[in-house]
């Protein structure tokens, strides 16, 4: 009898043990995706390296996203990344640097990326920038927020498990690498990047868990409303824009429109999969076709932002539709960029078109394609 409630007691520490992964990590599935942002634009490094050095600017930009704050399992997620352009060496550089926090066990990921793209003219009027980043990522838990099994026959769980199954649990660390391409011109931008291409393995425990390969294609277009259809509108313009997301089992649709009058810009976007479908199978032969749902992405996003200067700041609300509800309190979400000079640009013999209004704020789009002043 004893050796039974012993093995009972055992087999049911290591099931609570693999529910509080699961717990922290979001259902287990979400524990391999990486986070998102709902201002993708602005936060570019993240979106497509390709975005490396798309000003004529050094480039700052911080990003902070706060997901599900009424839920236990809250999301927190922020990024710092540095970019410049040498127009000599047509190429840009830069750093990325993110962290997120998920779940009340401080489940915590960051990772540090070194960032190169290179622009190439085809035409007057376009430029196609390959690029590749290689990166650094760490993982970790704060077992001390971890409850096990053997612990809850204690009110306030402060007593030290003794379960051996604790020993499994560490910090891990992997290298990555991604990619991207871009095209675009005064207006229009087009671009395909796919992070994570080896697949590192991120698992905290001594098993194997891999990253899949996140994808991301994205486009959109400067429609200006003062000027025309001048190739380098300034003042007030529509900027629709659209990115198909996909991560394992995970696919994500967002199609948004951007309304800009300087200094503010206003924007609506949509975040779902409204026409995905798949076929499932169950025990008893019949065929049912059900609607593919990931209820943490179905939202809509209210944006408001301002440029001062050289100073772009924004601030979204992702309101969720979806079975989640709105008791989840959506998610909210800033962002800063500051761009400057080191050097006077009368200095720089050749510059390069720019990409036209990747961000929300930005009050006017690209300027000329490569040619000498």
């Amino acid at each position: 009898m004893i050796k039974f409630e012993y093995m009972a007691r055992k087999q049911f520490t290591k099931l609570w043990l693999a529910l509080g992964i699961l717990y922290v990590g979001c259902m287990g599935e979400t524990q391999a995706q990486d986070p998102q942002f709902s201002q993708f634009y602005n936060a570019p490094l993240y979106l497509n390296p390709s975005f490396t050095g798309a000003t004529n600017s050094n480039r700052v930009i911080l990003n902070h996203r706060l997901q599900w704050p009424n839920l236990p399992k809250t999301f927190a997620t922020y990024t710092f990344s540095y970019d410049i352009m040498r127009p000599e060496l047509r190429s840009g550089f830069g750093i990325l640097i993110s962290t997120d926090r998920a779940g009340s066990a401080s489940l915590r990921t960051t990772n540090v990326n070194l960032m190169y793209a290179y622009k190439i003219q085809y035409g007057n009027k376009w430029v196609m920038t390959p690029s590749i980043y290689f990166g650094y990522g760490l993982s970790s838990i704060d077992l001390e927020k971890l409850l096990l099994g053997d612990q809850l026959e204690f009110d306030d769980g402060s007593a030290p498990t003794l379960d051996p199954a604790i020993a499994a649990l560490g910090n891990t660390s992997y290298f990555d690498i991604g990619t991207g391409f871009l095209m675009y011109s005064a207006r229009h931008w087009l671009g395909i990047s796919a992070y994570h291409i080896n697949k590192p393995n991120v698992s905290l425990l001594e098993a194997e868990s891999r990253l899949p390969v996140r994808l991301n294609i994205h486009g959109g277009t400067r429609i200006p409303l003062n000027r025309g259809f001048n190739p380098q509108p300034t003042g007030a313009a529509l900027v629709p824009y659209f990115q198909f997301r996909k991560q394992g089992s995970m696919e994500q649709f967002d199609l948004g429109m951007n309304y800009v009058i300087p200094p503010l810009t206003i924007g609506l976007m949509y975040r779902g999969v409204p026409f995905l479908t798949h076929q499932s199978n169950p025990p008893d032969g019949s065929n049912i076709v059900n609607k593919t749902v990931n209820p943490s992405t179905d939202a809509l996003v209210f944006l408001l932002g301002m440029q001062i200067a050289n100073f772009q700041f924004a601030y979204s609300f992702d309101f969720t539709i979806s079975t989640l509800g709105s008791e989840s309190g959506g998610a909210h979400e800033i962002s800063l960029i500051w761009e400057f000079q080191l050097m006077n640009p009368r200095h720089v013999k050749r510059r390069v078109k720019l990409i036209p209004c990747p961000t929300f704020n930005a009050p006017k789009g690209g300027v000329n394609p490569f040619r000498k002043r």
